[in-house]
């Protein structure tokens, strides 16, 4: 697993990422050597925050956490990844390392029910063009995390959508 440590305003000391990935190569077991891994750090104030990104054969796992140190959020994090990996064993299976799922798989001693089918909802609706600014509205005033829209110059479909830090993004589709 290539893996990539970056400090965002902040200097990541040589200790925390020999940390980093020692702790990661736990991971291995479930991921070939072109698996690339990138471990964000942050602070703020009294809380730390690491978001973990791992890129897998084209699957992306990712887990964001805040706690008061980095090395608590590391667990966390690679738990996480772990969490979501167990949880999606059957579907994952085919993009994973072979043997990932063999004995000793479940180390924890947690059990997880796997899910049989996804429930998925549909929703049909008309694209109105609009701007970036209405979509927000919009969103706002239905009260959702996101919002599907026609961007009134472009003509292209775009999704606007609510930040953990209350702020918004915008994805922007590219033909």
């Amino acid at each position: 697993m290539k893996v990539s440590i970056i400090g965002r305003q902040m200097n990541v000391w040589d200790e925390m990422k020999l940390t980093i990935e020692s702790k990661l190569s736990k991971l291995d077991k479930y991921f070939d050597d072109e698996c690339t891994a990138t471990a964000t750090l942050s602070s703020r104030r009294t809380q730390k925050r690491l978001e973990l990104t791992i890129v897998s054969s084209g699957t992306i796992f990712r887990s964001e956490v805040e706690d008061e140190t980095f090395r608590n959020a590391l667990d966390r994090a690679i738990y996480l990844i772990e969490r979501q990996i167990r949880k999606n064993k059957t579907r994952l299976a085919k993009r994973l390392r072979s043997g990932a799922f063999d004995t000793g798989f479940m180390e924890t001693g947690e059990d997880f029910e796997e899910e049989a089918e996804f429930t998925i909802r549909k929703k049909s609706f008309p694209l109105k063009p609009m701007s970036v600014e209405e979509a927000i509205l919009q969103m706002n005033l239905l009260e959702h995390e996101f919002f599907v829209f026609k961007d009134d110059k472009t003509e292209e479909v775009c999704v606007i959508y609510k930040r953990h830090d209350d702020s918004y993004g915008l994805i922007e589709t590219v033909q």
